[in-house]
């Protein structure tokens, strides 16, 4: 009876995605008695297809030679790097973790992807996802945001795992019928994967990862920020990129933005909203021109880059005679933020930046389209997530201008306190040594930075000074996971790794300019908020002309 009782709880252990306290141990006494790794090879690889893992099937093992990574279908919505890169020989495992049929008769599993380098730098890397998962990213770790040309980590030598979350397809919320797959999605599936993954790790290897990582931007960043709420013993450093960590309260935020761009749109001959022109390109060219000219030398310098953004006191108002009342009131609607009837937020209000006029922005709020049908993501995806996702009960086929920003907004509560990461207790995380490093774009125009910022403060609040294992750093200009005006090409990766493995935590990262700033020589210090990057003499476009205060 004992046992089995044994037996029982090691497998609770392994569902629940843990490494247990023994293998820990043990992995310790591997790494002093040999002190060196064992090195990947093909014949390694192949043999995984037969390795034995509860609830996990390996459905394929593949070995690629040194060569050019693969682009990544899923970039524009998880924020991977565009730039070429190529990775050393390693093996590729693709697998499925508990297959099974779903509450609504659909086939279920968590689809994964693993990649195990020849030469294996001892250290392993969770690759968050974007949008609502469904599909399995190339598992190559390349940098966060877009614009950075950091070197990946499967180049670096790390063991990567990527995962579609336990369901299929990008758009599809349908998963949303099934409890197990709400779940998966919602958080459970960081953990199983991490699990399976380092058991893979051990056998091919034989020896755990010294240093567990975890990096992501958009919903990938919300996963990033769960590892360190509900996987804190699992990872030792967390880089979570313009994070939805609040995505129950964004997508009314996108709802309430769809019906201000509906309701201040220009109909055509055949009285269709045309919502692309609520806001024209010089209209908004317009805006970011009053914003420069009224808080671009706050910071000390006049180049474009707007670092007091929270000193930004632009008002619509101020350009009114450009672009008319009917535009002013529709600015307030949209950067005021989501409200009630009672004139409560019910999302975070938006700052003003340098970012909001380019192509960035303009998809996500409220595209390009000339016709009676708008383009913008938040038209395309925002109001099915919320309808489909986000509401219990859920309202399929609801459309953003039936939703009730009164009786409605309590409907996400429920999905919302499984999905969000907005949880102020890391102090599991904090005791082991955790870091974690949050960065968010000021004009990212799907989750607001004024959001991340306030639930920082609460943050700060309620554990004190967070400094020592948490730090936010805020990239003016910088649209949703890159793109924009803005000093986009930095390595958080990088900072993260000195800051866990070497204690020297990242006062400062440097950044440099993206392909829409003008100046390519341009190079500038992200700073840890609440500091900004202040000019204080000499080249400007010079890191070192600028200090954090």
């Amino acid at each position: 009876m004992k046992k089995f009782k044994l037996i029982v709880i090691s497998s609770l252990l392994i569902a629940t995605g843990i490494t247990t306290f023994a293998e820990r141990a043990n992995n310790k006494k591997i790494e002093k008695k040999s002190g060196v790794f064992t090195e990947a090879t093909k014949e390694k690889c192949m043999s995984l297809k037969n390795s034995k893992i509860y609830q996990t099937e390996i459905t394929s093992t593949e070995w690629k030679e040194e060569g050019p990574l693969e682009e990544d279908e899923n970039a524009r919505f998880s924020g991977s790097s565009t730039a070429k890169a190529s990775a050393p020989a390693h093996c590729v495992v693709r697998g499925e973790i508990e297959k099974r049929k779903g509450a609504d008769g659909k086939d279920y599993s968590i689809g994964f992807e693993l990649r195990l380098p020849s030469k294996w730098n001892n250290k392993f890397l969770f690759q968050g996802g974007g949008g609502l998962n469904g599909t399995v990213s190339p598992a190559v770790g390349k940098a966060r945001p877009s614009g950075s040309t950091a070197t990946p980590a499967l180049t670096r030598g790390y063991v990567v795992v990527s995962t579609d979350s336990g369901h299929s397809g990008s758009r599809d919320t349908s998963f949303a019928k099934d409890q197990q797959a709400v779940l998966n999605y919602a958080f459970q599936s960081t953990g199983k994967v991490t699990n399976v993954a380092k058991q893979l790790i051990k056998i091919m290897y034989s020896n755990q990862p010294k240093h567990s990582y975890f990096m992501g931007c958009s919903n990938g960043g919300r996963e990033a920020m769960q590892a360190a709420m509900y996987y804190p013993n699992e990872f030792d450093g967390i880089v979570a990129g313009n994070p939805g960590f609040r995505l129950s309260k964004a997508a009314i935020g996108e709802a309430w933005d769809n019906n201000q761009f509906l309701k201040y749109a220009p109909t055509d001959a055949n009285g269709n909203k045309i919502v692309a022109d609520a806001l024209t390109q010089e209209d908004l060219n317009a805006v970011v021109q009053g914003v420069v000219d009224r808080c671009d030398a706050k910071d000390g310098l006049k180049d474009g880059i707007i670092n007091s953004w929270e000193k930004c006191d632009f008002k619509p108002e101020m350009i009114e005679k450009k672009i008319g009342k009917k535009k002013v009131d529709l600015l307030n609607a949209i950067f005021n933020g989501a409200k009630n009837s009672k004139g409560e937020n019910v999302y975070a209000s938006w700052p003003y930046d340098a970012g909001i006029s380019t192509r960035g922005w303009r998809m996500w709020k409220h595209g390009t389209s000339k016709t009676g049908t708008p383009n913008s993501m938040n038209f395309m995806m925002g109001a099915s997530s919320l309808s489909d996702y986000y509401m219990k009960p859920a309202k399929p086929g609801m459309k953003s201008t039936e939703f009730d920003f009164d009786k409605d907004v309590a409907k996400t509560n429920e999905i919302g306190g499984l999905n969000d990461a907005d949880k102020t207790d890391l102090s599991t995380f904090k005791a082991r040594g955790g870091k974690m490093i949050i960065y968010e774009g000021v004009s990212d125009p799907v989750f607001s930075a004024h959001d991340i910022r306030d639930w920082y403060k609460k943050l700060v609040e309620n554990m004190g000074n967070v400094d020592s294992f948490t730090r936010l750093f805020m990239v003016p200009g910088m649209n949703h996971c890159g793109g924009g005006p803005a000093m986009e090409n930095f390595d958080a990766l990088t900072a993260l790794e000195k800051w866990t493995e070497d204690g020297v935590a990242p006062d400062y990262i440097i950044g440099k300019a993206g392909k829409e700033y003008p100046d390519q020589n341009k190079e500038q210090p992200l700073c840890p908020y609440p500091k900004v990057a202040t000019y204080i003499g000499g080249d400007k476009n010079k890191a070192s002309s600028f200090e954090c205060k």
